[in-house]
């Protein structure tokens, strides 16, 4: 298991490379001035160039370049143009509420993409069937932000069942205070991910009901509440491992909208604000960091995989 772990982490290094190179280069493409941004457009030019001055903005790409990979290497990620505190501090300030939606709509997902796919297998080719596949797609289909605004209005503004806006953190208000306050957010970024999950475990189940050793189940005489619970649901489970491992990925990248949408200051907020503000060292450092989450998250959910399906080796 250690020479497992060990192995993925050195092979992420070349993709973090990657990631940390295309970002820096996109961050210098975009148009945008970040001095200009800081100071205004009514700002001295005399203290726009002393601004990039201090902050190295005028040294060419290259050295930028060379400069931010020996930072990150040290640990110094350097600090936001915006901000002017330390980048990593301002990412840790901000992490817990977008953790908290990102595993919030995973539970989600997969507390209910799996029974419903299951149930729509068993009951295959049925009214029962029929209905949960056209959910499914009709979820699927649905913008996470259109989403995310209609339910401000009506559970929000209309009802006043949650808060329209804004976050209680778990030092303020505990655990459920703070879930419920990121209610509607985590199900706007969820509900595709739930369709995702529905429809992919009603597939895989449907191919491990056509293997030998559940035809030899039932052959046996097992009941199909067996058939299905014990033989098939756990093998039918592992593929499914694969997609949950994308939708973080896709709920990460949601919270961009999501926060944006309901006004919560977590990483997606501070993304986005970053990226309009041509924050560079602040936008490179929340995508590493996001980069670096997803690494260990694959590591974990290939660890699952594993204990899903003992025929898969780790170390291969």
């Amino acid at each position: 298991m250690l020479k497992f772990i060990i192995k993925r982490l050195l092979s992420a290094i070349p993709v973090l490379f990657i990631v940390v190179t295309l970002v820096f280069l996109l961050m210098r493409v975009i148009p945008g001035d970040p001095a200009t941004m800081m100071l205004g457009e009514d700002a001295d030019p005399a203290d726009i160039e002393a601004f990039k001055e201090m902050m190295g903005l005028n040294a060419p790409i290259a050295k930028q370049y060379i400069d931010y990979l020996k930072n990150i290497l040290t640990g110094n990620w350097g600090n936001s143009l915006y901000y002017k505190t330390p980048v990593f501090q301002n990412i840790l300030d901000r992490m817990e509420p977008t953790i908290l939606i990102t595993l919030y709509s995973t539970v989600l997902s997969v507390i209910i993409g799996i029974p419903f796919g299951v149930i729509a297998a068993r009951r295959r080719a049925t009214v029962t069937d029929y209905s949960i596949t056209t959910l499914a797609i009709f979820g699927n289909s649905m913008p996470s932000f259109w989403l995310g605004i209609m339910m401000v209005y009506l559970f929000g503004v209309q009802l006043g069942w949650f808060p329209v806006q804004g976050y209680v953190s778990i030092a303020e208000g505990g655990l459920l205070k703070s879930l419920y306050s990121i209610t509607m957010p985590s199900i706007s970024i969820g509900i595709q991910n739930v369709s995702s999950i529905a429809r992919y475990t009603r597939s895989t189940m449907l191919d491990v009901l056509n293997e030998d050793y559940v035809r030899t189940a039932r052959a046996k005489g097992l009941s199909e509440k067996k058939v299905y619970y014990k033989h098939s649901l756990k093998n039918s489970l592992a593929p499914v491992v694969t997609l949950v491992g994308f939708s973080i990925a896709g709920m990460l990248g949601g919270s961009v909208v999501s926060e944006t949408v309901f006004n919560i200051p977590g990483m997606g907020k501070l993304a986005y604000d970053s990226l309009m503000r041509r924050d560079y060292p602040q936008e490179q450092a929340i995508i590493l960091f996001i980069a670096i989450i997803l690494v260990i998250t694959n590591i974990i959910l290939d660890i699952v995989y594993k204990y899903l399906d003992p025929r898969i080796e780790l170390d291969q």
